[in-house]
């Protein structure tokens, strides 16, 4: 296809003019041709496919100059040489790059984080969209989900693993891997690059929480609850963490309707405790019942007189809204606890051990602590077993630290079994 003598020059594109309000049109030759109207100049594409005329606009003058105005033209051309119109060839591939736009891995991340959405409860839904938006999209957020290969997910993770979070990294390529099996499912993705990547990554080190196991210490850390000057249900709550020591979120999120103080009994239902969504569905995660020893019930009866009339019993300054997460070891950093020394899980560490000491039956502990059983269904069946021992563990408890706290020496009555 012979194309004719260009014939613009820059200097005339940059001085052509329309002829009043009537647009005007400069050739160049090989079909390519300026148009200049009142208000702008633009480059158009002159030429014939299927039988017909058409136009394939090539951009303004003068964010598109003659030299790129003329390497569109000669693109163009050699598209028809192939026998694709210039017109459809771009729409297809703006389409391409349209469908490529919706399929990054963070558009695919984000779609699988919405179906997740009464599958995991939403505080895991959170805590996974803030991990990958600190972790994962900057490295592979914008990328096509498609063109992401495994040496590159493990660098990401390797850089997660140098600041010392290995159980971030490993929860990574879980939910990466998680992630791309939705994409397959979609047909968004051909293959899982994170399946790759098993044995990989660093073991994570074993870490227990901080937590006082000793007497003496545990006695001056009630002392300084006792002395902590904060919200009244701060205060109630720091209270009662040792005392019962439930999880933190199980406190925090405590509801009215759940105590019974009259019969001086908690029960905290099975779809508010540790366990999957599926087992909650099933049934198979029980209720967990905690026996009010007389110094819990004192703590609670003031405080129902000013949350009472709400759901949260521990609410937060913010009416409707139960204690936020950090709430207990902010208080305990303020009273001189750092995190390795004492969080507010270390409660359920403190009393396990402390209760074994005293002679406790280890299944009995392990009862009132709801450790999960592999067994679900004998998990199930024992949402009220040795209810008798435990409410007397309990109260031996309760009054074990009112001892504590008072200082002095202190040797512990030993469990003594009714059998």
């Amino acid at each position: 296809m012979a194309r004719e003598t260009n014939k613009l020059t820059d200097k005339m594109v940059k001085a052509a003019k329309p002829e009043g309000q009537k647009r005007r049109k400069l050739a160049d030759g090989g079909g390519l041709t300026l148009v200049v109207k009142p208000e702008s100049k633009v480059w158009w594409f002159r030429y014939r496919f299927g039988g017909k005329e058409k136009v394939f606009s090539l951009g303004s003058y003068p964010e598109v100059t003659l030299k790129e105005a003329r390497e569109g033209r000669d693109k163009a051309r050699k598209l028809l040489a192939q026998k694709k119109d210039p017109v459809m060839h771009r729409r297809s591939e703006g389409a391409k790059n349209l469908s490529a736009a919706s399929n990054t891995f963070k558009a695919v991340a984000e779609d699988w984080l919405k179906l997740q959405k009464g599958q995991l409860q939403d505080s895991t839904i959170d805590v996974t969209r803030n991990r990958l938006t600190k972790w994962i999209y900057p490295h592979l957020g914008t990328m096509p989900i498609t063109e992401i290969e495994p040496p590159l997910v493990l660098q990401v993770l390797r850089k997660i693993e140098t600041k010392g979070k290995h159980e971030t990294a490993h929860r990574m390529r879980q939910r990466i891997s998680q992630i791309y099996r939705f994409a397959i499912s979609e047909g968004r993705a051909s293959r899982d690059p994170a399946a790759d990547l098993r044995g990989l990554l660093k073991a994570v080190p074993a870490q227990n929480r901080a937590a006082i196991t000793k007497p003496d210490e545990l006695g001056g850390l009630l002392r300084a609850i006792e002395a902590y000057s904060g919200q009244p249900a701060t205060c109630a709550a720091l209270q009662l963490a040792p005392m019962l020591f439930l999880r933190p979120g199980e406190l925090r999120k405590a509801v009215w309707e759940e105590i019974d103080l009259k019969a001086g009994m908690w029960i905290i239902p099975g779809d508010r405790m540790k366990g999957t969504l599926k087992a909650k569905r099933a049934g198979l995660v029980p209720d967990l019942k905690i026996p009010l020893p007389r110094q819990a019930i004192e703590i609670l009866k003031p405080l129902k007189q000013l949350t009472g009339k709400r759901p949260f019993v521990f609410e937060s300054i913010k009416p409707g809204r139960p204690l936020s997460e950090n709430t207990i070891n902010t208080a305990l950093r303020s009273m001189g606890y750092d995190s390795e020394m004492m969080v507010g899980h270390g409660f359920r560490a403190t009393a396990s051990t402390l209760l074994h000491e005293m002679g406790w039956p280890p299944e009995i502990i392990e009862l009132q602590l709801s450790h999960q059983q592999r067994n679900q269904v004998a998990a199930a069946y024992n949402r009220s077993a040795r209810m008798e021992e435990r409410t007397a563990m309990m109260q031996q408890w309760a009054d074990y630290l009112d001892s504590l706290k008072k200082g002095g020496k202190v040797v512990p009555l030993r469990y003594k079994s009714s059998q």
